[in-house]
């Protein structure tokens, strides 16, 4: 079987960020912005997206060039004669699917208020809109409806599925929020929600540095698409020609960018159109955004058309993801098992539908799932990618972070492998330490 590719630089580049830039971005980045302090969170995040996301997008790229192959084959073809590593790379398969299950969830209520923002319907009342619809059987049906726009999709293949549609929705997502960005920044009021988001106020980290750190490490990986294996994935598609080094700074900072540029929509809206945080978007709730900018919608002119692009936007953002998220197993099954495409991708939605009804029918599985075990799995799936690249290729890995890059780039090799093989696992190390004493003690 002829595996596929990319067919353009500009197409892998789009795709990855396409995958990076989801609901992490603008559905959980905001609340937990609100929840943790505002600017502070907001350093502290870029911080670690650059020390630690970027060097691991790396790792994950040199990985998933060098063996053509997903996370489970790629580990084991890259260290041949050891069964343990093949089994650190399933690990990441079996986290995409996990991620899926909670992340199709939200992908459903994002397209029912999206068809409800044409009517406004959610406005006299967000917060009870929002428990109304939220879990339930009525939540199971339009999960189900979000996975079958996903996978339609991933049927289509590397090139004419994935490729063709992020070439489409990723200048659309940018659009759409810069247009509401530049309109909500100008509102009376406003500026209160930009000082609390850009001003920066170091009490939050002084208050609470544990607990700002890990929620920090979680986003800026839960952000980059970290720890799954989606960047080994899509770079096994790639050629020798490019360059890891450029591609990898070019799709965290457009990332990142669009992270920021969601929460230059959220904040002014709120401040604007309610006076500021309310205790809904201040509490770190999964609902938080959509209660949130529901009633903010509800007070200003014409709400129902800028919601309509703020929920459109979010819809193309959570399906870039999701792409993502089910391309890792279904090339899992194409890699290693012959499986077809057709039969890899319908027979894993259909694993999904199932596995996902349960996160919304529960909300106390789907809480745990999108927080505390979702935060826990791509800590601990980074620092194994990490270790492998780092002490299993070695000399292998600076190769490949060299192919294609160019003078400057190359110099920054030695320096990026001392990191992954040292102070970076032993961060994402102290990161799941810290977690799992979280979860045990709480």
């Amino acid at each position: 079987m002829v595996r596929e590719s990319w067919a353009s630089r500009v197409g892998f580049i789009l795709a990855a960020v396409g995958s990076a830039v989801g609901l992490g971005n603008v559905w959980r980045f905001p609340w937990m912005t609100a929840e943790y302090g505002g600017s502070a969170f907001l350093v502290v995040y870029l911080c670690i997206v650059l020390l630690v996301g970027v060097p691991g997008l790396l790792a994950e790229f040199v990985i998933g060039r060098r063996s053509n192959r997903n996370p489970a084959g790629a580990l084991a073809r890259l260290a041949p004669g050891t069964k343990s590593w093949g089994y650190v790379g399933l690990f990441g398969v079996v986290t995409a699917l996990i991620l899926l299950s909670f992340y199709s969830v939200v992908g459903g209520w994002i397209v029912r208020y999206f068809l409800a923002s044409f009517s406004g319907s959610y406005f006299a009342d967000p917060s009870g809109y929002f428990g109304t619809i939220s879990f339930g059987w009525e939540a199971v049906a339009f999960q189900v409806a979000f996975l079958a726009l996903t996978a339609l999709v991933v049927l289509g293949g590397v090139r004419r599925g994935i490729e063709a549609a992020t070439k489409v929705m990723m200048p659309l997502i940018v659009v759409l929020l810069a247009v509401l960005a530049g309109w909500a920044v100008t509102r009376p009021g406003a500026g209160a929600g930009l000082s609390f988001y850009l001003h920066f106020d170091p009490a939050p980290i002084k208050n609470d540095p544990i607990g700002m750190l890990r929620a920090a490490a979680g986003q800026a990986l839960f952000t980059l698409s970290l720890g799954v294996g989606t960047m080994i994935t899509y770079a096994s598609y790639l050629g020798e020609d490019n360059s890891l080094p450029f591609d990898g700074s070019v799709i965290a900072v457009l990332n990142t960018a669009v992270g920021v540029l969601a929460g230059l929509v959220v904040f002014p809206l709120l401040f604007a159109f309610q006076g500021g945080l309310t205790e809904v978007t201040r509490g770190g709730e999964s609902g938080a955004i959509f209660m949130g900018v529901a009633g903010a919608f509800r007070e200003m002119p014409y709400g129902e058309v800028v919601a309509v692009g703020f929920f459109a936007a979010i819809l193309f953002a959570a399906l870039s993801s999701s792409i993502s998220m089910l391309e890792i197993p279904v090339a899992y099954l194409v890699d290693e098992q012959d499986v077809s495409r057709r039969n890899a991708t319908l027979g894993l939605t259909a694993l999904v539908l199932v596995t996902g009804a349960v996160c919304a029918l529960t909300p106390s599985v789907f809480t745990f799932v999108a927080g505390t075990l979702v935060d826990l799995m791509l800590t601990a799936g980074l620092a194994g990618f990490l270790v492998f690249t780092g002490w299993i290729l070695g000399k292998n890995a600076l190769a490949e972070f060299d192919s294609g890059a160019g003078g400057i780039a190359r110099s920054l090799g030695t320096p990026w492998l001392w990191g992954v093989r040292t102070i970076l696992p032993l961060f994402l190390l102290v990161t799941l330490a810290l977690n799992l004493y979280s979860l045990l003690s709480g």
